[in-house]
């Protein structure tokens, strides 16, 4: 059964159909509420509710914990960076624990940073000790899962290209907005992870829109199986899981790119970022970007975030 599990700054709750239920637990951290399952269960089936829209929602993912992001994951994002899927490797990059921000947080641009991006993406809850050589199959990946989240992985082009920095350029404060809710699947509903789609708005105009299985190239099993060749993850760590076309970065013209690749770096770039300068998709202070991600028929909703782009 599908249980939302949303958190403040004073406790967690499970959402149910007549408001929110105060989970009985003393646990500070998403991994030490997930080892208490009996609670979250016995809040699920209790009577004595709150106003949900009551209650000041931040991240319930906590921090300090490892965040691992795949790289270039939908077809459609691959071919909107001028590049073909067939020939994408399943990569991954880290990011800081110290980037995740509340649902409704505003996020904060650095002074230095000009090409400010979004990218919507499904957050996947590690549920279970996942061990460097475990042995992950189609028949067990969900196990080690055990819910997902709306996530922005929010990006300084300007920092990341130039440097091919992608630690810097995706860690800084508020860069990783996540939730409202934790929804914690069965293994039987994560099979259905193919039936989410990801919207993203900016000021209401829709930039984002795909549908998991029509766009995924690496699923959560392959991500799973590579990860566990070298990197240990443990419960309440967060696996973020690519992003569809609509970002503001797109792919230069292809007579644009003939002519850059015969210039020096140096100027390549400050050329480069010349033109991403006119671009009014880039995020800018008080611009408003909001996530939704769910199924078509409703039957998982993780829920829908709004934050306020503002100037450091």
């Amino acid at each position: 059964m599908t249980i939302t599990v949303l958190r403040t700054d004073d406790a967690w709750w499970v959402r149910t159909p007549g408001g929110a239920v105060r989970i009985d637990t003393d646990a500070t951290t998403t991994r030490d509420l997930l080892a208490e399952p009996e609670r979250i269960r016995s809040a699920a089936s209790s009577k004595k509710t709150f106003d949900e829209a009551t209650l000041d929602l931040i991240s319930p993912v906590t921090a300090p914990c490892r965040v691992v992001a795949q790289m270039t994951n939908y077809s459609s994002h691959v071919r909107d960076a001028g590049l073909k899927p067939e020939t994408i490797p399943l990569t991954f990059f880290r990011k800081t624990s110290g980037s995740i921000s509340g649902p409704f947080d505003d996020i904060v641009r650095p002074d230095h940073v000009r090409c400010l991006d979004y990218e919507v993406e499904i957050g996947l809850v590690i549920g279970q000790e996942l061990p460097v050589g475990a042995r992950v199959t189609k028949d067990n990946w969900t196990s080690f899962i055990t819910g997902l989240v709306v996530t922005n992985d929010v990006s300084a082009r300007d920092v990341q290209l130039p440097k091919t920095q992608f630690y810097e350029s995706k860690s800084y404060p508020t860069f990783t907005p996540v939730g409202p809710s934790l929804v914690l699947l069965e293994q039987d509903e994560l099979k259905r992870f193919g039936d989410l789609r990801l919207r993203l708005w900016v000021n209401g105009e829709l930039r984002q829109d795909s549908r998991v299985d029509d766009d995924m190239i690496y699923p959560p099993l392959s991500a799973l199986q590579a990860l566990s060749r070298f990197q240990r993850l443990d419960p309440g760590d967060l696996l973020l899981t690519g992003t569809p076309k609509g970002t503001a970065l797109s792919a230069p013209p292809k007579p644009v790119e003939i002519i850059a690749a015969l210039l020096p770096p140096a100027l390549r770039w400050k050329l480069f970022f010349q033109r991403q300068a006119q671009n009014p998709k880039y995020l800018k202070h008080g611009d408003v970007v909001e996530l939704a991600i769910g199924t078509d028929d409703g039957a998982v909703d993780l829920g829908r975030q709004r934050n306020l782009v503002r100037s450091a």
